[in-house]
């Protein structure tokens, strides 16, 4: 059965009230290089069963993280997701409605969004947290965004140590809003000049901890440096197992705190969904985009939860809205919560040392090959290393001989002249038999 509800006096009527020539029109803002010419390459008509079946077949030529040695990071991890984490988000008392608009009925949404906010406030070390947001890069995006408003500036700084993808969504979201922004130019080593390009109309300046090549910060001078000329600091961090270990972002100073939460209850999932985490200072509350659950008793006494904060577009008028982001990934952050709960802060210590030792651990393998570089001083779980030809080649090489070898950084930095640069991130799933099997096939690849 075809689903066609119009004609084509229904388009032409509809392209006529809003004012436009044709369809076409509607796509004026897509880049002429991003839309395709013709048809997409597919079959015009088969069968479900059929559509099933070439489906899989299209699927099975993929090599998913789980049916070999994995060392790809660069902002999505590969952790071990417990099989109770499954069982405790189809539970029926987190089964409530998605949106809690009447908290009687809706007490187990409420609930775990309250504890969520109350763990990434803890491991941020910020005061307040929201009740999450669509993934890390578009949290980062929101976290310009609420700078300028607060500061009542209109620029900010970003470091060329931040992940390229979350630099593109907040080029893009400061595009559309008219504000401006000054991204560093990317280095592996040494000092990174941010302070320069803060002048009397920066709002923020933008960091990563761990940063994109792996290195691991502390940006406490930073943040005086840049409070001191009135903007803020935001502090990225995509791996949020790290925090398990490391010195908070609050701690050194920042002003907000977002990241990706993926690491935590969550799986690759070939990409998403995920979630975005987002902290701040209290003073800045309620200019917070998202959502704040709150914890209050009722009529009789009893403890109970509460829609505290709205600011999105979808609850208050559109514009006095903090954010227009109308969702946020609710089903990921009651896995992220779940998951850190089993943990417990001592459990999650002790992942995220077993991840820096596992690093370690590969980095000392590698680094023993002829030609291969380990570059960073301090890291994590991921470092970056140079190699004797492009990292490209390398890696497809690896891929034949069945190891996922890491990710190119020339994949998301192509002008930086970084093709013989790798990006390698070893987690708790990374078996000594895997990394006997990457240092092997490396060695073959290179020799």
């Amino acid at each position: 059965m075809r689903y066609l509800p119009l004609n084509d006096a229904d388009r032409a009527t509809m392209l006529e009230r809003i004012g436009v020539e044709n369809i076409d029109a509607l796509f004026c803002d897509v880049p002429a290089e991003a839309r395709l010419d013709g048809p997409v390459d597919l079959p015009i008509h088969k069968s479900e069963m059929q559509v099933e079946r070439d489906m899989h077949a299209m699927a099975s030529q993929n090599m998913p993280a789980g049916s070999a040695p994995f060392f790809c990071g660069a902002g999505a991890y590969r952790h071990h997701v417990p099989a109770t984490v499954d069982h405790i988000i189809q539970r029926s008392e987190f089964l409530t409605s998605y949106t809690p608009y009447q908290p009687e009925i809706t007490q187990g949404t409420l609930q775990y969004l309250f504890e969520f906010q109350s763990q990434v406030a803890e491991l941020t070390g910020m005061e307040v947290a929201n009740a999450s947001m669509y993934d890390g890069s578009t949290a980062a995006g929101e976290a310009v965004l609420m700078a300028h408003r607060v500061t009542r500036r209109n620029h900010a700084v970003v470091s060329g140590r931040v992940h390229p993808q979350y630099v593109d969504v907040i080029a893009n979201l400061s595009d559309m809003g008219g504000f401006g922004l000054t991204h560093v130019p990317p280095t592996i080593q040494g000092a990174e000049d941010l302070l320069s390009s803060v002048d009397e109309n920066t709002a923020c300046v933008v960091v990563q901890n761990p940063d994109f090549f792996g290195s691991v910060n502390d940006y406490t001078e930073l943040a005086e440096a840049v409070h001191a000329r009135g903007a803020l600091l935001i502090v990225v961090v995509t791996e949020s197992v790290s925090l398990g270990v490391l010195k908070t972002p609050g701690t050194m100073g920042a002003d907000i705190v977002v990241g990706e939460g993926q690491s935590l209850g969550n799986g690759l999932n070939f990409g998403g969904p995920y979630v975005g985490l987002f902290a701040a200072r209290e003073k800045f509350l309620r200019q917070m985009p998202g959502r704040l659950c709150g914890e209050t008793v009722d009529a009789d006494g009893k403890r109970g939860f509460v829609l505290t904060l709205s600011t999105r577009e979808q609850h208050i008028r559109r514009d006095k809205a903090t954010s227009n982001i109308c969702t946020n990934s609710g089903l990921c952050s009651l896995a992220f919560t779940a998951h850190l709960s089993l943990l417990g802060g001592n459990g999650l210590q002790h992942l995220a040392r077993l991840n820096h030792e596992q690093a370690v651990d590969l980095a000392g393998r590698l680094g023993a090959i002829d030609g291969v570089k380990p570059i960073n001083e301090t890291f994590f779980n991921e470092f970056t290393i140079e190699l004797p030809q492009p990292a490209d080649m390398v890696v497809e090489a690896l891929a034949v001989r069945g190891v996922l070898g890491g990710v190119p950084v020339s994949r998301l930095i192509p002008d930086g002249g970084f093709e013989n640069y790798l990006l390698v991130a070893a987690t708790e799933t990374c078996a000594p038999e895997d990394m006997a099997a990457y240092g092997a096939a490396l060695k073959e690849v290179l020799s």
